[in-house]
């Protein structure tokens, strides 16, 4: 395994991510930030964030599975999300816990921040997804 996850007694609990990281490999992977749009760029989930950050993890995984990565191999995972407020943070896991499971997304996530922001692409898109991983 070149990533161990791992969350201190130490650290605030619970939270839905793991607090340390370590990668040990000789190759780094960055999938730069995914939005909820499918190949042909077609809007996936308009104005749903749950829908959004489902999709946008969807097409993360892709990313990772094209350089021979899976969500085993993240370090880190950074989410932007538009218009942010804590009250979306059921809605955000909503879309987290509605594809974990097929796109082998460990729960609780690898270390992550959420980052609000005031726009992003364009004005349907309401959450993007960056991925840092390493391979051996």
């Amino acid at each position: 395994m070149t990533v161990r996850l791992t969350s201190p007694d130490s650290l605030m609990q619970p939270v839905p991510y793991h607090h340390v990281a370590v990668g040990t490999g000789t190759r780094h992977l960055h999938v730069s930030g995914q939005i909820a749009r499918t190949a042909d760029a077609t809007p996936v989930a308009p104005g749903d964030l749950a829908g959004q950050v489902a999709q946008a993890l969807r097409n993360t995984h892709a990313g990772l599975v094209s350089a021979g990565a899976g969500f085993q191999d993240v370090l880190r995972l950074t989410f932007y999300v538009t218009g942010w407020s804590p009250e979306q943070i059921d809605a955000f896991m909503s879309g987290v816990h509605e594809v974990a499971e097929e796109i082998g997304l460990p729960v609780p996530m690898p270390p992550s921040s959420l980052i609000g922001v005031d726009y992003l692409f364009e004005p349907d898109v309401l959450v993007e997804v960056e991925a840092t991983a390493i391979l051996d």
